[in-house]
């Protein structure tokens, strides 16, 4: 067999092989792409829209919950041992900061029941400040339900973690001025912890879709 033969068999042979090597790669390229698309197919954008919504919602609240507890004209939003969660959001991986974050929403639930419930008795059923407390409750378990999503969406094959510590330790018995100083740490408090979240999930938005971090499963 002449050389020109061989040659012939050979680009015969290698013609369909290397129409299935392309399609192989081409294969690959669109399962890394797509892979890398649903790496940030998570709903990051609207959790941190809901956040700023409820930050603003939470300013607002802040000053009508101080201009409905009466004639203290200067209301101290500070108090100890209250047991309110820390607002700071810990950890170093992506993993940790969601959990924190999901665990110190849950924290602050058992505060704005506390917080409802006493100025329940102390306002008219008309009170704007039990209408806004509502709101701001009911969006916050929408942003913790986006949280946990956010969670189950990088890491499918990890159950998120209890809070460290067990359940919230409310304060005890308290009179009503002490009452009025408490919910007003809670929004405070609240307030400055949505300022922590909005800025750590811009952060993991960056982390995660631009960098493409590897994801352990």
């Amino acid at each position: 067999m002449n050389g020109h033969v061989k040659s012939m068999r050979f680009q015969q042979f290698m013609g369909p092989a290397t129409t299935l090597l392309s399609l192989l790669l081409v294969m690959a390229l669109t399962k890394s792409v797509a892979a890398s698309r649903d790496r940030c197919d998570i709903p990051l954008h609207p959790a941190l829209k809901l956040t700023r919504h409820i930050h603003k919602e939470t300013v607002d609240l802040i000053q009508t919950y101080k201009s409905s507890q009466g004639e203290i004209l200067d209301l101290p939003c500070t108090v100890s041992g209250s047991n309110i969660p820390d607002p700071s959001i810990s950890g170093l991986e992506a993993s940790d900061r969601i959990v924190n974050i999901y665990t110190h929403l849950q924290a602050f639930f058992p505060h704005f029941k506390r917080v409802y419930a006493q100025q329940k008795d102390l306002q008219l059923p008309s009170s704007p400040v039990l209408t806004e407390l509502n709101s701001v409750w009911i969006r916050s378990d929408s942003l913790a339900k986006l949280i946990n999503n956010i969670y189950q969406s990088i890491f499918p094959n990890r159950p998120v973690p209890e809070p460290v510590g067990g359940p919230t330790t409310l304060p005890p018995p308290q009179n009503i001025f002490q009452q009025k100083v408490y919910g007003c740490a809670v929004l405070k408090t609240y307030k400055e912890f949505l300022s922590n979240v909005s800025q750590n999930l811009r952060s993991l938005k960056r982390e995660i879709c631009r960098k493409r971090i590897r994801i352990n499963t």
